[in-house]
């Protein structure tokens, strides 16, 4: 059973009386232990797609599953239990707490585990060493670089062993080599660790590192492939 259910999902936003399509017939499956990139340009309806993935929004049209159970059959907070205890999110502002601890930060979505607060340190600390940030445990954001942040956004989403991570333009806020340093730092959780990671990009050289890639244009699948890493994703795409 796959993962990620997707049939033929919508999305409509009505505003003052304006409807919007932002998604329309969106159907695909994504299998535990898949790297799935979602391209597209801006407005092509990628952020929309992860906020109902990622159990932040609920779609108006079609069935989304989730581990075997539709959105439907969640209330708002067995959503909200769902997404804390199997989902992980990296975020391109990091969206880490400024005057805390990098510990402390990683800690915080262990608040509503159930885990013995007794484990949080240890699981904390073996989410930083698996992004090579276990030296900067004790600093805060504000003594970080950007690639540091983002790689203590990346421990934080893993310190709940989620069943599968979402990464929301990663790369977005960093230069070109602390980029290529945290996408292979995803690339590695998935390959070594298993790790489920769905990305969303416009950028070609983070998609590269996915095993498929799902195109959206205009709210709608434009292709669905799977990708030869050592096939440069320009070329597939072209």
């Amino acid at each position: 059973m796959p993962l990620i259910e997707v049939k033929k999902i919508c999305k409509t936003y009505f505003d003052e009386g304006v409807e919007t399509r932002a998604l329309c017939d969106v159907s695909f499956d994504i299998n535990e232990g898949e790297f799935v990139a979602i391209m597209g340009p801006s407005g092509s309806g990628k952020s929309t797609l992860l906020h109902i993935l990622g159990f932040l929004d609920r779609h108006t049209g079609g069935q989304y599953s989730f581990d075997g159970k539709t959105m439907d059959d969640f209330s708002d907070e067995e959503l909200a239990h769902v997404r804390n205890k199997k989902m992980g999110f990296i975020f391109q502002n990091f969206n880490l707490l400024p005057r805390t601890s990098v510990l402390e930060n990683i800690k915080m979505p262990l608040l509503y585990s159930g885990l013995a607060e007794k484990e949080w340190e240890e699981r904390a600390k073996v989410a930083l060493e698996a992004v090579d940030m276990g030296h900067r445990l004790e600093h805060e954001p504000s003594q970080l670089s950007g690639g540091e942040k983002q790689r203590v956004a990346i421990a934080r989403a893993l310190v709940n062993k989620p069943a599968v991570i979402f990464a929301d333009e990663p790369t977005g806020n960093l230069d070109s080599k602390s980029g290529k340093i945290v996408m292979e730092i995803l690339q590695k959780l998935n390959e070594e660790q298993g790790h489920t990671v769905i990305l969303i990009t416009h950028e070609t050289y983070t998609a590269e590192h996915a095993q498929r890639i799902i195109k959206l244009k205009d709210g709608e699948i434009e292709s669905d492939r799977k990708v030869d890493r050592r096939m440069r994703a320009s070329e597939f795409l072209k």
